[in-house]
């Protein structure tokens, strides 16, 4: 049997202000003390410098994004190359005069900028109006080989898009890392909240399976304008099983460790890729398929 491979994944979930350098402290010191517990992966929430700016339509808001690579880079690759730590880290990127993505860096352990991913499926609901601020990524799926991993992000909403998650499986991660901003409006009642919440849940699980990689959703708390947003961070090992669930209304600092080696035996065993039929796949171009 194989030596297990174990990395040490790193969760930092927390609650947001209107005060940029105090959420920038924050994350500094929660990935300082996970790398402390021995994370060797820290992944950050979505958009974690400022609150979730998207339940408006203010153009003020264009003023919160960067360059990327940029000054939020900068001191994430030195504090990377530090701690010997890689850093998966959120951010709201200015690409040019009027363009815009919803943007997640790589930075490794050794400090350097691997590159970026920029989020594909863009929603627009009442309170996650991101259309309005984030042109779709252009970059496509994309893979980073780090010190520890070859780790695939993707970005909160494409949490449901089971294309995301294969595609970026099959381009060879190892893992992958979904931040994310997702929450219960106050007006909801219990049922709703609880249906909401599993079936996020439920889909990432199904990610894990149906690809044979662990899956590092990593959320926020706490309550902004009329939104509960409920945490709920987790690690899944290479087949659904939550090794580590956050609870929803605390910050947390966690650290999980998980075998990698775990994906060969799931995927013998449930050989998924083997049976795909990328034969009879091409009707998943359309938009519909109308009789």
């Amino acid at each position: 049997m194989a030596k297990e491979r174990i990395v040490n994944i790193g969760l930092v979930q927390t609650s947001c202000s209107k005060d940029l350098e105090e959420n920038m402290n924050k994350a500094i010191k929660g990935i300082e003390e996970a790398a402390a517990q021995g994370a060797q992966i820290i992944c950050l929430q979505e958009l974690f410098k400022s609150l979730y700016f998207c339940d408006v339509e203010d153009y003020d808001n264009f003023n919160l994004a960067e360059a990327i690579p940029g000054p939020t880079t900068d001191i994430f690759c030195a504090l990377a190359k530090k701690l010997n730590v890689v850093i998966v880290a959120s951010l709201f990127e200015k690409r040019a005069e009027g363009l815009y993505h919803n943007t997640a860096a790589v930075i490794d352990a050794d400090g350097s900028y691997l590159g970026k991913y920029r989020k594909m499926h863009i929603p627009d609901d009442p309170g996650y109006f991101e259309k309005f601020y984030f042109t779709p990524g252009d970059l496509g799926f994309k893979v980073f080989q780090t010190k520890y991993a070859k780790i695939g992000v993707l970005i909160c909403w494409d949490q449901w898009y089971p294309e995301a998650a294969r595609i970026t499986s099959l381009m060879g991660a190892e893992m992958l890392f979904y931040p994310t901003a997702i929450g219960w409006h106050e007006s909801q009642d219990e049922r709703t909240n609880k249906e909401q919440h599993n079936a996020w849940q439920t889909i990432q699980q199904s990610h894990a399976v149906a690809n044979g990689v662990p899956v590092i959703g990593v959320n926020r708390t706490g309550v902004e304008g009329e939104m509960q947003f409920w945490g709920g961070s987790y690690v899944t090992n290479a087949f659904g099983w939550l090794e580590y669930k956050a609870p929803h209304l605390e910050e947390i600092i966690k650290v999980v460790p998980v075998d990698l080696k775990q994906s060969n035996n799931y995927r013998v065993h449930w050989p998924f890729l083997r049976d795909r039929r990328i034969d009879a796949y091409s009707p998943i171009e359309k938009r519909f398929i109308d009789e």
